[in-house]
C-alpha cells in the first residue's frame, strides 16, 4: 500500500470490558467482552444478542500476524471512543481478518451489521467488498490508498498524496519554483512522484528532474549524487523514511546551506532522528496535527497500560463519525452514506476531515520544519474546511 504501517510507539493490549464491544477471533465465533443476555439453552459464543435498539457495526481488523498489533490498537481505540462518549445506540463487534478477510466479512454480514469499519490494508478491501457490496453494506476503510475508494468505500486513512500536495503549496509560498524527486522504485515511489508532479503543476511551478533507487541499501546515496550533478532544481522531494532521507540529504547539499530545500512525506512524522542530521535542517513535511493525539495517548495508556500505534486514532474517529451519522440513522435502515459527503466535514482526534463524492477522505495537514534537535510547526493545519 502507499504508506507504511508505523507504530512510532509500543503495542497495546485489549483489556477493557465493554458489553457493546465484541471480538470475533479468526473470523469465527463471537466472544463477548462483557455480560449479555442470551437464552440459557444456547451457548453465548455462538450468537449475537438480540439488540434491536442499537445499530450494529462491524470492525474488521487483523488481530494476529504481521499487522495484528496495529489492528488490536485500533480495536482498543474504538472501545475508548464508546466509553468516552457513553454511546448507547451502537453495538460494535470486532472480526479478525488475519486468516481470511472474506470469511470475516461474511460473518459480519450474517450477524446483521449494517456498516463495516475497516479493513486495514488495501489488499483486504476487495475481499471484504466482494461480500459487502451485494449486501448493500458500505465500508469505511482504514487504508490510505485512494485507489480503493468508491461510492460505497470511504478511505479514512491519511492519504500521502495529500501530504505531499500540502508541502508543495507551502514550499511555493516560500519561493520554491523548480522541483525534483528522489523516490524508491515500486508503487510507493511512482505514486509519490506523480503526486509531486500534479501538485507542482497546480501551483504554477516546474517539475524538472527525478531519480529512483532500490530500497534497502545505499543506492539512494548514488541516486542523490546523480540528481545533484544534474542540478537545475531548488527543491527536492525525498520520498522515503527518516534514515534513508538523512543519508540522501548529505549528497544533495552541504550542512548549513539553504538550497536545495528538502521536502518529505508524512512518513517523517514522529521521526526525531531527522533533527540529528545537519543536512536536514530546514526540511519541510506535512502531517495531521498531534495536538489532540497527545491527550489521546495519555488516556489510552491509563486504560490499557501501553502506548498506541499512531493509526489507532482512525478507530476512535471512526466511532465519532458513526455516532454523528447515527443521529439521523433509524435502526433497521441502511447506513446513510450520503451523510458522509458533508462539505463542512467532521472533527476528530486528527483534526477536520471530510469525504468527497468518490469516497476519498480529505484531511487538514500542518507543515512542520526540521530544526536542530526540534521539529516545529511552521504552518498550522486549518481548523475547518
Amino acid at each position: 500500500m502507499f504508506g507504511i504501517l508505523k507504530r512510532g510507539l509500543a503495542v497495546a493490549l485489549f483489556s477493557v470490558t465493554l458489553a457493546a464491544c465484541q471480538v470475533i477471533p479468526d473470523g469465527g465465533r463471537p466472544t463477548t467482552t462483557g455480560p449479555v443476555d442470551v437464552p440459557t439453552d444456547v451457548p453465548s459464543d455462538t450468537i449475537l444478542p438480540t439488540d434491536d435498539g442499537r445499530h450494529r457495526v462491524a470492525l474488521l481488523v487483523p488481530l494476529s500476524g504481521a499487522n495484528g498489533e496495529v489492528g488490536q490498537s485500533i480495536a482498543n481505540a474504538t472501545t475508548m471512543a464508546l466509553l468516552d462518549t457513553n454511546a448507547e445506540n451502537l453495538r460494535i463487534t470486532t472480526y479478525d481478518t488475519s486468516a481470511d478477510a472474506g470469511v470475516a466479512a461474511t460473518r459480519a454480514i450474517t450477524d446483521g451489521n449494517a456498516l463495516i469499519l475497516g479493513p486495514l490494508g488495501r489488499e483486504s478491501v476487495a475481499q471484504v467488498l466482494a461480500h459487502a457490496r451485494p449486501a448493500g453494506i458500505p465500508l469505511i476503510t482504514f487504508s490510505n490508498d485512494t485507489g480503493v475508494a468508491a461510492r460505497d468505500v470511504f478511505v479514512m486513512g491519511h492519504v500521502p498524496e495529500q501530504s505531499i500536495t500540502r508541502t508543495v503549496q507551502f514550499a511555493v509560498s516560500q519561493g520554491a519554483r523548480r522541483f525534483a524527486a528522489l523516490v524508491p522504485n515500486g508503487e510507493y515511489g511512482q505514486r509519490a512522484a506523480a503526486a509531486l508532479q500534479r501538485a507542482v503543476t497546480a501551483a504554477g511551478a516546474q517539475f524538472v528532474a527525478s531519480e529512483t533507487y532500490d530500497r534497502g541499501n545505499t543506492s539512494i546515496v548514488s541516486a542523490a549524487g546523480r540528481l545533484s550533478e544534474a542540478g537545475g532544481f531548488d527543491t527536492v522531494l525525498i520520498g522515503d523514511g527518516a534514515r534513508l532521507a538523512a543519508m540522501a540529504a548529505g549528497e544533495l547539499k552541504e550542512a548549513g546551506e539553504s538550497l536545495p530545500s528538502i521536502i518529505g512525506p508524512e512518513l517523517w512524522s514522529g521521526e526525531t532522528a531527522l533533527t540529528r542530521n545537519p543536512s536536514m535542517r530546514g526540511a519541510w513535511f506535512s502531517a495531521v496535527s498531534d495536538a489532540r493525539y497527545r491527550q489521546f495517548v495519555g488516556s489510552y495508556e491509563a486504560r490499557f497500560g501501553n502506548q498506541p500505534y499512531r493509526l489507532a486514532t482512525l478507530g476512535y474517529d471512526a466511532v465519532l463519525l458513526t455516532l454523528r451519522i447515527a443521529r439521523d440513522w433509524e435502526p433497521g435502515d441502511r447506513f446513510p452514506t450520503n451523510e458522509l459527503s458533508d462539505e463542512g466535514g467532521f472533527l476528530g482526534l486528527d483534526g477536520p476531515f471530510r469525504f468527497s463524492r468518490d469516497g476519498v477522505g480529505e484531511r487538514a495537514f500542518e507543515v512542520r520544519e526540521v530544526g536542530e534537535g526540534t521539529i516545529s510547526v511552521v504552518d498550522p493545519a486549518p481548523r475547518q474546511f
